[in-house]
């Protein structure tokens, strides 16, 4: 039974590593940060909106939480998401943690790409997001979302390929 997660900050290139894995592995994946987005929408609130919210009602990260540790159990999984790893780590849960890194301007320019927008506005909005996820995860669960040490693999995806990563992965994997 194989379970990956894969973490990382906004613009890192989770998403992109994460289909690509489940490509190359045939194995189920699954984004936790579409859920997050969902809910967004159907609350009718921005991400930044959304994310605030949820800095004083806790119970919807709660839920979200839950379903990610659920979908873990089941295994033979590849889990994006910014917590993945700390659900697995928490739980016991034998995993491969991945952590995906990049520098920001790198990560605000891949989100220009995929979403559009002006840099100085797209910077901002990263920058407000990760500051509530931070207040909400050492809150809620007394986890500092910059602490790597959970992490059986740390890539720095700036300068690499998907497919550089992937081949790191799956080095990693048939160890």
């Amino acid at each position: 039974m194989v379970i990956i997660t894969i973490s990382g900050t906004p613009g890192s290139g989770k998403s992109t590593i994460g289909q690509l894995l489940n490509e190359k592995l045939g194995i189920d994946y699954i984004y936790s940060g579409q859920i997050f987005r969902e809910t967004a929408i159907k609350y009718k609130m921005s991400l930044e909106e959304f994310g605030k919210y949820c800095e004083k009602n806790k119970e919807i990260d709660k839920e979200l939480d839950e379903k990610q540790l659920c979908i873990l159990k089941m295994g033979n999984v590849i889990l994006e998401g910014r917590l993945a790893g700390w659900i697995a780590e928490k739980n016991n849960i034998d995993a491969l943690k991945i952590m995906i890194t990049a520098d920001l301007d790198t990560r605000i320019k891949r989100i220009i790409k995929r979403e559009n927008g002006d840099y100085k506005a797209r910077l901002k909005e990263v920058l407000k997001r990760e500051k509530s996820e931070e207040k909400r995860y050492k809150n809620y669960y007394n986890i500092d979302i910059k602490d790597t040490s959970i992490y059986d693999l740390i890539i720095d995806s700036s300068s690499k390929k998907p497919e550089e990563i992937i081949d790191i992965i799956v080095k990693k994997i048939n160890e």
